[in-house]
């Protein structure tokens, strides 16, 4: 359980949702509910736990009503994932769907199908979303039918780039990934911005600092004030959560210091302050806990936080 997942340092946990629809879960013999997902979702969301959630377009379903899911999956607060893992649905021998496409009663998408599809989902994710991963890491011999080519994302960003769409996700507007693409942040254009959204119960703040004319993210914070289901002894009313804290910084060549390349200069105790000061002034919070990783731990008390429990704490008020 969670808990146990916390006591273990568990920062991060990842749900095979693969659709949100119970009708389709009960075809598959999946053994869930989507109510399941939801109160997973949430009891981890309140624990400080970041999510990830894994989506299978194809699977028993059409494009359109593929585009639907992930419309419904940003506009309802009960998914709303951190992260996300885009699967096409692939048949394999010996499964439930390798009989159906025996004998003719499943047809998975083609490559250009699930581009053209996920091209659609990409244009409509919001800035607070990290796109993990797009296809599933399976010997191409093992694939009875299905997107057999493993470099579906290569594809998938090139038609982006062709079209000329720039995806507002975090992955895509990342200060490494956009310097790749020659473009880099202007130091004097980069603010912190703020993005607010409802997600199961509670209240989500997303942080960014980052130069806005030019989409390029240098680094974010997820801030939580959580549900009233909230389980956990150190959270209260007046508790609200770091669940992510990620400054990104470029590769620093051997011999280099860190300060010759402008590695973070401050950008993660700039978007710390931002969080204290918006969870005690606007919410009137008194106390902020993280779900540090175990590494970190170090970098949190410089700015007075102590361990209670597996987080990290400290009064705001």
């Amino acid at each position: 359980d969670v808990d146990r997942m916390l006591q273990m340092g568990v920062t991060r946990v990842e749900l095979g949702v693969q659709t949100i629809y119970n009708f389709i879960y009960h075809r598959i013999n999946r053994g869930h509910r989507v109510e399941d997902v939801v109160e997973a979702n949430q009891i981890l969301r309140d624990s400080g736990v970041k999510v990830a959630m894994h989506f299978m377009p194809g699977l028993l379903s059409d494009p359109e009503m593929d585009l639907r899911i992930f419309q419904r999956v940003f506009q309802e607060e009960q998914f709303q994932p951190d992260m996300l893992k885009i699967y096409p649905c692939l048949v394999t021998r010996g499964s439930q769907l390798y009989h159906m496409w025996k004998d003719g009663d499943y047809q998975p998408y083609t490559t250009e199908e699930a581009v053209d599809l996920i091209v659609k989902i990409k244009k409509i994710l919001p800035k607070w979303v990290r796109t993990m991963r797009i296809q599933r890491d399976i010997p191409a011999q093992l694939i009875e039918a299905g997107v057999k080519k493993s470099n579906l994302g290569e594809l998938v960003y090139r038609k982006l780039e062709d079209e000329g769409v720039q995806c507002q996700c975090i992955r895509c507007r990342e200060v490494g990934h956009q310097a790749s693409k020659g473009i880099h942040p202007e130091p004097d254009r980069i603010k912190i911005m703020k993005e607010e959204y409802r997600a199961v119960g509670g209240k989500e703040i997303f942080l960014s600092a980052e130069d806005p004319k030019n989409q390029v993210l240098m680094g974010f914070l997820r801030l939580r004030m959580p549900s009233v289901s909230a389980h956990r002894p150190e959270i209260d009313n007046y508790t609200s959560l770091v669940r992510e804290l990620h400054v990104y910084g470029p590769m620093i060549p051997l011999g280099e210091r860190e300060d010759e390349v402008g590695q973070h200069r401050g950008y993660g105790e700039e978007l710390l302050k931002e969080a204290e000061k918006i969870a005690r002034d606007e919410y009137g919070m008194k106390k902020m806990i993280i779900c540090s990783g175990i590494g970190v731990r170090e970098y949190y008390r410089k700015f007075g936080y102590r361990k209670q429990g597996p987080y990290m704490s400290k009064p705001i008020n």
